[in-house]
C-alpha cells in the first residue's frame, strides 16, 4: 500500500483519488478551498457538461493543443467509463447537440455528490482549507509535502491536479506551476483559452445580449481562415461570446503574431447569418418577404428574417433609406442586403481576462511527464492530472474528459 497526497479537489483530484484508493493505496486530497469541485460546479453553466460521446479519435481532433499525448490516458478512462462510474451511482445521464453528455437532472451538484460518496467509501481523507507549501523531496524521489501549517504530510507519491490560471474563485490561481517549477518542470506560456473575444466595433453594443443561433462564422486574418464553425453566439457590451466564439478562440490564441494582429485590428469575424440559404435563396426569400409587405417603409419588412434588435444594424449597414416603400427598392439595393446578410464582418481587438476563460491553455510541458502513467519524468513519484498539464481542448465535454482521463490514470 502506498502512501498517496492528491493536491487539489477538483475533478482531476477527485477521479485520481477514486483510482488510487481502489488500487489498494491509502489516499489524502488536499483541496485549499472549503470543499471539493468547485470549478466542476459552474461547468455546462451549472449543468455538468460531463464528457462528449466521440470517439477516441473525436476527442483527440478536438484537443488542439498536444491531443496525441491523450491516446493512453483516454484507452485508459474514456467517455463511457466515466458515465459507468456516474450511473453506478444514480446518476443518469443524457446525450445532446453536438455529442454534449449532461446529466439527466441537468445539476452539476448530483455529479459532484456522485464523486464525494464513492471517495467516502474508499476511505479517501479530505483535507480542506488546507493549501500545500511545498512539495518535499530526496535525491529526485517524492517524500512528502509540506502544508501552509507548517505541518509536514509523508507521502510516497503525489498526484499535482491543482488546475490552471482560469476562474480563480474557485480555487485555480496557478500556484501549481510554481510547485512543479520548483522542482524543475517547465511551464509553457501561460494564457487564456475559451475565451470570449473583443471587439471595439459600436454593433456589439448595440446588440449586446442578442443570441443568433445556427449561424457560420470564419475568424479570418486578411484572406486566410484561422477558424470556422456553425452554432451559437451570443452579442455583449465587450464583444462576442457563445460556444463558436469560446471554441474559435482556442485557435486564435496559437495563432502566430496573434497580439500584433489584435492590436493593429487585422483580426476579422465574419458572420454568416443565414448559412442554410445561398444568396440566390436568400434573395428569393427577401423577395417573398418583400411581396407580402410592399407598401411598407423598409425599415418594418425584416420582421420575419431577422431578431427585432438586429434589424436596426442590418439596414445602417445597406445605407438604404430606412423610410423607403418596399416596393421601390431595387434589385441592387436587395443584392446589398443580401451580402450583408451572408457576410457581417466585426473586427476583433482582443481576449478577455484569463479570470474569465474557461480552461488555461498551457502548463507543465508533456515532454516531461510519462504519457502512460503522467509521472513525471524528473521526480519520481510525481505525478500530474488535468488542467495544469499543456493539454487543452475545445467546447463540448472534451476538457473534463481530459480531466477524468489523466487523473484515473494517474491514480494508478
Amino acid at each position: 500500500m502506498n502512501n498517496v497526497v492528491i493536491i487539489g479537489g477538483g475533478p482531476a483530484g477527485m477521479i485520481a483519488g477514486i483510482s488510487s484508493a481502489k488500487n489498494g493505496n491509502k489516499v489524502t486530497i488536499i483541496e485549499k478551498m472549503n470543499s471539493c469541485g468547485k470549478k466542476l460546479l459552474i461547468t455546462g453553466k451549472g449543468r455538468c457538461n460531463i464528457t462528449n460521446s466521440t470517439d477516441i479519435n473525436g476527442f483527440i481532433e478536438n484537443t488542439p493543443q498536444n491531443g496525441r499525448f491523450l491516446y493512453g490516458a483516454l484507452n485508459n478512462f474514456d467517455n463511457d467509463s466515466i458515465i459507468n462510474l456516474l450511473e453506478q451511482e444514480g446518476v443518469r445521464t443524457k446525450v445532446e447537440r453536438g455529442g454534449r453528455v449532461f446529466p439527466v437532472s441537468d445539476k452539476s451538484q448530483d455529479v459532484l455528490n456522485a464523486l464525494l460518496r464513492i471517495l467516502k467509501k474508499l476511505d479517501v481523507k479530505i483535507l480542506a482549507n488546507t493549501e500545500v507549501k511545498k512539495i518535499i523531496t530526496k535525491d529526485t524521489l517524492v517524500k512528502g509535502v509540506k502544508l501552509n501549517t507548517e505541518e509536514e504530510l509523508d507521502a510516497d507519491k503525489v498526484i499535482l491536479a491543482t488546475g490552471g490560471k482560469s476562474y480563480p474563485v474557485t480555487g485555480s490561481t496557478g500556484d501549481g506551476y510554481m510547485l512543479a517549477k520548483e522542482l524543475g518542470h517547465t511551464i509553457t506560456d501561460i494564457k487564456p483559452s475559451l475565451i470570449p473575444l473583443i471587439s471595439q466595433n459600436e454593433e456589439c453594443k448595440i446588440l449586446q445580449g442578442l443570441s443568433l443561433k445556427n449561424v457560420a462564422i470564419k475568424l479570418i486574418d486578411s484572406d486566410k481562415i484561422i477558424y470556422e464553425d456553425f452554432g451559437e453566439m451570443l452579442f455583449t457590451h465587450y464583444g462576442v461570446s457563445g460556444p463558436i466564439i469560446l471554441s474559435a478562440s482556442a485557435f486564435l490564441i496559437r495563432y502566430k503574431n496573434v497580439d500584433e494582429l489584435l492590436k493593429k485590428g487585422n483580426i476579422r469575424l465574419k458572420i454568416d447569418l443565414k448559412p442554410a440559404l445561398t444568396e440566390e435563396k436568400l434573395d428569393a426569400r427577401i423577395l417573398r418577404d418583400f411581396e407580402e409587405v410592399k407598401n411598407k417603409e423598409f425599415k418594418n419588412s425584416l420582421n420575419k428574417l431577422l431578431p427585432q434588435k438586429l434589424i436596426p444594424v442590418i439596414i445602417e449597414k445597406t445605407e438604404i433609406d430606412p423610410y423607403k416603400r418596399v416596393n421601390e427598392i431595387t434589385k441592387e439595393e436587395r443584392t446589398k442586403i443580401v451580402k450583408i446578410l451572408k457576410n457581417f464582418v466585426i473586427s476583433i481587438n482582443g481576449v478577455r481576462p484569463i479570470d474569465e476563460a474557461i480552461i488555461t491553455s498551457g502548463g507543465i510541458n508533456i515532454k516531461e511527464i510519462n504519457p502512460k502513467t503522467m509521472e513525471s519524468k524528473i521526480i519520481k513519484g510525481l505525478y500530474f492530472a488535468g488542467e495544469i498539464i499543456d493539454v487543452d481542448a475545445l467546447t463540448g465535454g472534451f476538457n473534463l474528459q481530459i480531466a477524468w482521463s489523466t487523473g484515473f490514470t494517474a491514480g494508478l
